[in-house]
């Protein structure tokens, strides 16, 4: 089969397309013929080497899988060769979506949504599994609640909105204006021009300095230590960006705050119930940029570096097979 290997981390340009033997499928575990992956910030954070200690070299990257089962291994019991599935594999586990085949342990993937293509699918598991490990797994996000999202405008930023949304939240979140119109189509309630206005003192004068219940961080810097001075009582930060230096959290402390560090982990479950969702029209895929798989570097250079578009915004789609 095909496959985007790296023999190292670095530069977009150390991704080859090189024929490696097709997997097996084990015991409890599915072979799929991945017709669609995607491309998410996790992605390139692997690719140059922030994980190089969690991976053995040469590696098969890429955490979405959008496709058909092809072969069924010994005890699998709710799948069949021809059910069309999509899933995050493994991370830092087994071998990536970037290739023609993956062989993945029934129990972490799930049938696909029917309403929509694979390409589609593809964009969805890695980023609204996270977006809905924060909201419900972590935040338990309840009806008429607040929740400031930082980032809207990113992969999963736009579906945390959308699943928000769902849940019956009032929904603000930060972007560059030229982002607002689509964020606010999507279901935003309030959208912040970071840019040229304080997030902080934004949501005071929305709020009446009540504050939010729930901040969901996708952007890192200083927002664990900021976020405690727009939280209300008993409020929650949420993050997925790894901590790179110490914060001051004193703000929090008087709000009786819980923070939640989340690295996102795979289950059925969990994408039943997004395809419930998206099958009922209440969360739409952003599929904005489609590459193959021999393009997997300009995929990468655009959601990295914004190469080709400044203005760049949702998922990148990555066509393995029509």
């Amino acid at each position: 089969m095909k496959a985007a290997i790296l023999n190292q981390f670095g530069p977009v340009e150390n991704f080859k397309i090189v024929d490696v033997p097709t997997p097996k499928p084990g015991f409890g575990e599915v072979l799929v013929k991945v017709f669609a992956t995607s491309v998410n910030p996790l992605d390139y954070q692997v690719r140059r080497g922030d994980y190089k200690d969690e991976l053995t070299l040469p590696v098969i990257t890429g955490h979405d899988v959008s496709g058909e089962i092809v072969e069924v291994g010994q005890g699998v019991e709710n799948f069949k060769v021809g059910d069309q599935v999509y899933y995050t594999p493994e991370i830092f586990n087994g071998q990536g979506s970037y290739a023609e085949y993956h062989s993945v342990h029934e129990s972490i993937i799930a049938l696909k949504p029917k309403n929509i293509s694979h390409l589609e699918a593809a964009t969805l598991p890695l980023a609204a599994g996270t977006a809905w490990e924060m909201l419900v797994t972590r935040a338990q996000l309840k009806v008429n609640q607040t929740v400031l999202i930082h980032g809207g405008a990113g992969g999963v930023g736009m579906l945390t909105i959308q699943i928000a949304k769902a849940m019956g939240a009032t929904v603000f979140t930060t972007a560059r204006k030229v982002h607002h119109q689509v964020l606010l189509e999507l279901g935003a309630d309030h959208v912040i021009d970071y840019a040229n206005e304080h997030y902080i003192d934004a949501i005071q004068q929305l709020t009446g300095g009540k504050g939010v219940d729930v901040v969901i961080d996708t952007i890192g810097g200083n927002t664990l230590s900021d976020s405690g001075m727009i939280l209300s009582q008993l409020g929650q930060v949420v993050t997925i960006v790894d901590i790179e230096k110490p914060q001051n959290l004193i703000h929090a402390w008087g709000k009786n705050a819980t923070y939640h560090f989340v690295f996102t982990r795979q289950n059925r479950n969990k994408l039943d119930e997004i395809t419930k969702l998206v099958e009922t029209n209440k969360l739409k895929p952003v599929l904005n940029k489609v590459f193959l798989l021999s393009e997997i570097s300009k995929a990468h250079n655009l959601l990295e570096n914004k190469v080709g578009d400044k203005d760049f915004y949702g998922k990148i789609g990555i066509e393995i097979d029509k």
